[in-house]
């Protein structure tokens, strides 16, 4: 992997729950579905529910330029409520580490994502980076972007203001 060029993507959101609530929520591979673009058709293939822990594994497939994709993740780090970490073992990527840091911030959650990923080794450098800059990384902000619009859409639900729990679908 020392030839791959190693690309970073960041996002951060603030959500108006304690942490255990929203730690609760994104540890709930379950709960992946509902805060996933439609485009992407995700469906996970591990049955449910899914006991989050290191070293738990949990395969699910996406839909990519019109390919359906298996990816399998395994937990590595798990620190509840504050951080969890899922790596790759098999997927389109030829490396991907995906953190989520969870602190309270002021009267909430700051969530951080912190994503280190490389494309496919076949492709030359010059092309992987091409591919990252114009192609991964804006899927990677429309991900974040819709997961974002979908709390925002659950918080202001008028059926139970400001009475959102997150945990267990």
């Amino acid at each position: 992997m020392a030839d791959l060029p190693l690309f970073h993507y960041q996002h951060q959101q603030w959500f108006p729950l304690p942490v255990h609530q929203v730690f609760s929520f994104f540890e709930c591979p379950e709960n992946l579905a509902l805060v996933t673009p439609p485009t992407l058709a995700f469906r996970q293939l591990t049955p449910a529910p899914v006991a989050m822990r290191e070293g738990t594994l949990i395969d699910y497939t996406i839909r990519r330029f019109g390919l359906r994709l298996r990816w399998r993740t395994l937990i590595t780090v798990y620190q509840q409520p504050k951080l969890f970490v899922d790596e790759q073992l098999n997927g389109p990527y030829s490396y991907w580490r995906h953190e989520h840091h969870f602190e309270a911030d002021k009267d909430g959650t700051r969530m951080q994502d912190r994503v280190v990923y490389a494309l496919p080794n076949f492709l030359p450098n010059v092309v992987a980076r091409a591919a990252e800059r114009y192609v991964i990384r804006p899927q990677l902000r429309e991900i974040f972007s819709y997961r974002e619009k979908c709390f925002a859409s659950l918080l202001s639900d008028d059926r139970a203001p400001g009475s959102l729990v997150l945990g267990r679908i």
